[in-house]
């Protein structure tokens, strides 16, 4: 895949009004990016043999529990995947070939390919809106799992959630039906490159957070606080004119008076270091 075949299928995310996607296969293109010259069959071949292992271990089984068993049995205990917790914040962990050929990543990336799978076999599967931890839905005609892919797909009881909400919220924290609630796949795939940009921010590398931002704007063009990201990064590596085609962007968006007010201050402070 080339990088004009890779921003296409990033604008078809973009395009897909919040309908399930190919996630999987524009995780691998988001990966391409980095990686331009390896070839991206391999990685295709290893996701269609997970789907079939998968399938024949799930034996057709109807049950919830059984069907996770199957997916754990396939992903976990037969091909090794796990979370990486030893080296959490290496970028590998967000770059699905790199995931695939270390068999180890972040909760988001390992989530994706628990979804390709379990899509694969025709089952419902999502991400869901959890704080802080990337955690899985699998659902039934009558019933519901929530997976943890980082810690070997376990299953999770409210009582466990409410342990790790509080955990990362503080005590006072319930649970709340916003918390079982699903995500989009474009959230999903926003939120893996969420992660490279901000381990790049931390890095002082703006010139590949910028890089990271163009891709996520192919994946949601429609969001102002991206085109705002994509000023303040460019402006920092002296890209002025990329700076002041993303501040005016940004502003076509219906943004708050204090935001416009801070944006059109930002773009004349552009436009005179240009002069």
């Amino acid at each position: 895949m080339d990088q004009t075949e890779a921003e296409q299928v990033l604008r078809d995310v973009g395009n897909s009004a919040g309908r399930p996607v190919d996630i999987a296969g524009a995780a691998l293109a988001l990966a391409s990016f980095d990686h331009p010259s390896v070839d991206q069959e391999q990685y295709h071949r290893h996701l269609s043999e997970l789907a079939s292992d998968v399938g024949r271990a799930a034996g057709g089984t109807e049950r919830l529990s059984e069907r996770l068993d199957a997916l754990n049995t396939t992903l976990v205990a037969q091909y090794g995947y796990q979370g990486d917790s030893q080296s959490y914040d290496d970028l590998q962990n967000a770059n699905l070939m790199q995931v695939i050929d270390r068999r180890k990543g972040l909760p988001v990336a390992l989530g994706i390919l628990y979804i390709h799978v379990a899509r694969a076999q025709g089952w419902v599967m999502s991400g869901l809106a959890f704080p802080g931890h990337f955690l899985l839905r699998l659902d039934g005609p009558n019933a519901r799992l929530v997976i943890d892919p980082f810690h070997g797909g376990t299953q999770l009881e409210p009582h466990n959630l409410r342990d790790m909400l509080k955990t990362m919220t503080g005590n006072d924290a319930e649970l709340l039906p916003e918390h079982y609630a699903e995500v989009s796949d474009r959230d999903i795939l926003l939120r893996l490159q969420n992660n490279i940009k901000l381990r790049l921010i931390q890095q002082n590398n703006a010139e590949g957070a910028g890089n990271v931002v163009d891709r996520m704007l192919m994946l949601a063009p429609s969001e102002a606080g991206l085109w705002r990201e994509s000023c303040l990064l460019n402006a920092k590596i002296g890209r002025l004119q990329a700076a002041i085609g993303a501040i005016q962007t940004f502003l076509d968006f219906d943004i708050g008076q204090a935001a416009r007010q801070e944006a059109v201050a930002l773009l004349q402070q552009m436009r005179d270091r240009l002069n």
